[in-house]
């Protein structure tokens, strides 16, 4: 059975119109990963430019005195958009230990985000290795999100220095008897004392009536 021509031209209006809604996505442009390190000097460190679904073929190294900065504007059908949500991801592969560094975005896109060693938790510092960081970037609606690796993080210690550890976690449970001492309770003052200063009260009496009085 044949369509009419006129259903047969809605139905590939409708295939093509789902099928652009559906090609949306969010991506970035502009962006670029660069090393500062303080023993820099000048114009020193690294500086690469990103691109989208290619992560770099070199890892990025990151040491104790280093800050790695991204900047990028984040695009949603290819044109400069401001997402929900746009954060680095950085994964151990061994362990699939994992955190996010939200990046600061403007509304025309424009974002960046900055990290050093005192933002990593202690488990990436334990030892030198390497770490996957990914972008991640996404918002409400249909707009396909996107997520994709961009470099590895290849993290370098001070050899001088013990790597730092982390802290005990809390643990719940049972804890040792508390023994509360309480204080004794107030004593009284001795009954010829009180009676002393009562009769001096009583004694005063007459002499504060007379004074009234005149």
């Amino acid at each position: 059975m044949r369509l009419p021509s006129s259903s047969t031209t809605l139905l590939s209006l409708f295939t093509c119109c789902v099928s652009l809604v559906a090609s949306t996505s969010w991506g970035f442009e502009d962006a670029t990963v660069s090393l500062h390190s303080k023993k820099a000097g000048v114009g020193a460190g690294l500086k690469e430019k990103l691109v989208e679904n290619k992560a770099l073929p070199e890892p990025v190294s990151l040491g104790p005195s280093d800050t790695i900065k991204v900047i990028l504007t984040t695009t949603e059908d290819k044109k400069a958009n401001r997402p929900h949500q746009a954060f680095l991801l950085l994964r151990e592969p061994r362990s699939g230990l994992d955190t996010s560094f939200p990046l600061s975005v403007k509304e025309s896109g424009k974002g960046k985000v900055e990290l050093s060693h005192k933002d990593l938790p202690t488990q990436f510092l334990s030892g030198s290795k390497t770490l996957s960081a990914s972008l991640v970037i996404g918002s409400f609606g249909s707009t396909k999100p996107y997520r994709s690796p961009i470099f590895d993080l290849k993290i370098e210690l001070d050899p001088s220095l013990p790597p730092p550890s982390s802290a005990k976690p809390l643990r719940y449970g049972k804890l040792p008897e508390i023994h509360h001492v309480f204080r004794a309770d107030p004593e009284s003052p001795p009954k010829i004392i009180t009676l002393v200063f009562a009769g001096a009260v009583l004694a005063a009496l007459p002499a504060l009536l007379f004074v009234v009085c005149i």
